[in-house]
């Protein structure tokens, strides 16, 4: 489902954690170091629901301001898939003061990083620079957040741009894949199982009107959060936030329903392409439910470093594959438990049997020592991303659109630490009982597709 957001669990292209070999640990428990050395979290809430949230991180040079709007993929119909990205886009190519070359000149003259991305359940503006500039970087994003005006002659070129960003897809077995894996997942009735891209026909169609109309629904105050992290002026930023964003419309919150879990086998050849792309996985619980605790322990058991039993078989013993992962993906609405691979086409059967033979070694009897290695690199992997402005400031965000305030990173690792292995091994007792969804891509066998339904029960 694109990038997950819970603040400690592994993504879908995380890194590999590696020791510092030859110094001496420091034993000093999690909880306390995260108190020692983050300043709490500072929330304030205009009249009008907008939040706004200052991260003190006092030993930074730069700092970093994020506006999250609650609208993505997820909050789009069938004939809007794609909108969100598109609006994304065409938000720097002009507002009701500045042109494109003006947008671009204001934030680069004060040395700023200007950048935007989309997901499926938001949309976030970034800009990072001096830290006596952030009230002027409140005022340039919100002018692009609010301000935009969809100028009809650049919309036609940016279509042509994002053409090419599919093209790129298209030509990406990895990206095809995990599309695929989500389709599987969740069928195409539902937007969780559609594309943040969108689709061609979609972006050919848009009008500068369906941007203008869609924006003016969905980013209203409520759903919207303003976040910076680095040496922060707090007053500073509430004022600013509350001269740019104050009189926006407070709106009412964008949700969705949960999808319905489908699974199933969806696949895609492409002409050239050397290996077979696997991705396969399992229903998950979602983010505002503890018991997404196990699974996050669960995929980090099985599949998070060179010593974990998927890449140690996998890769190490018997060479099926360079790359292979495993990862929990949580997200507020439902959450995936997912393992990837490339492999060649030949060993393709042998990648997915072994998987299948992992998974219900792990059903019947779960390793305390590898356990322990898991709940250390968790912890690790989550003291890393909360040294990081743009980690912290985007579960900032995530955090008050799903439980409508700021957690304590101990209170998440506390109620990780209290999960036991008997918990872990119904992980994965229930995926073997559950019905998998797999997507596959590239070179894909004529055979493959049978030998997964037989192995994953789809």
């Amino acid at each position: 489902m694109g990038r997950a957001f819970e603040q400690f669990s592994n993504r879908r292209s995380s890194g590999r954690v590696c020791d510092s070999r030859g110094r001496v640990a420091d034993t000093t428990p999690f909880d306390v170091v995260l108190h020692r050395t983050l300043s709490t979290p500072r929330l304030h809430t205009l009249p009008n629901g907008l939040r706004i949230v200052a991260l003190p991180m006092p030993w930074r040079q730069t700092a970093s301001l994020s506006v999250f709007v609650r609208t993505g993929s997820l909050h789009e119909t069938r004939a809007q898939n794609g909108i969100s990205h598109v609006v994304e886009h065409m938000a720097f190519k002009g507002t009701a003061t500045r042109d494109c070359q003006r947008i671009n000149l204001d934030a680069e003259r004060l040395g700023a990083e200007v950048n935007a991305h989309t997901d499926k359940d938001h949309t976030a503006f970034h800009i990072e620079g001096l830290p006596h500039d952030l009230p002027t970087f409140v005022a340039q994003i919100a002018d692009i957040v609010r301000h935009s005006t969809f100028p009809a002659d650049e919309l036609e070129r940016e279509r042509q741009v994002i053409q090419h960003e599919f093209t790129e897809f298209d030509e990406d077995p990895v990206t095809i894949a995990f599309d695929l894996f989500d389709k599987a997942s969740y069928g195409d009735q539902h937007p969780a199982g559609r594309p943040v891209i969108g689709n061609r026909a979609n972006i050919k169609r848009f009008t500068r009107d369906d941007l203008l109309a869609y924006v003016q629904q969905q980013y209203t105050a409520c759903n919207v959060v303003v976040a910076a992290a680095g040496p922060v002026d707090e007053a500073a930023l509430i004022a600013a936030t509350e001269r740019a964003f104050g009189d926006m419309p407070r709106g009412e919150p964008n949700t969705v329903p949960p999808p319905e879990w489908h699974g199933g086998v969806k696949l895609r050849r492409l002409s050239g392409s050397a290996q077979c792309q696997i991705v396969l996985g399992f229903a998950a619980p979602p983010l505002a439910d503890d018991a997404h605790l196990a699974d996050v322990l669960a995929a980090a058991l099985l599949g998070e470093g060179m010593s974990s039993p998927l890449l140690d078989e996998i890769r190490e013993r018997r060479g099926l594959a360079y790359q292979v992962g495993c990862s929990a993906d949580v997200y507020p609405l439902a959450s995936q438990f997912v393992i990837d691979g490339a492999t060649e086409p030949a060993q393709a059967e042998a990648f997915i049997t072994e998987v299948a033979r992992l998974l219900r070694q792990h059903a019947e009897h779960i390793d305390e020592e590898g356990l322990t290695r898991a709940r250390n690199q968790i912890s690790v992997r989550a003291l890393r991303a909360l040294e990081q402005p743009a980690k912290r400031m985007e579960v900032a965000a995530q955090e008050l659109f799903t439980f409508g305030r700021l957690r304590e990173p101990g209170e998440w690792l506390a109620r990780l630490k209290a999960v036991d292995a008997a918990q872990v091994q119904r992980v994965f007792q229930r995926m073997l009982a559950s019905r998998a969804a797999v997507g596959l891509a590239g070179s894909v066998p004529a055979k493959l597709k049978d030998r997964a339904a037989e192995l994953y029960a789809v």
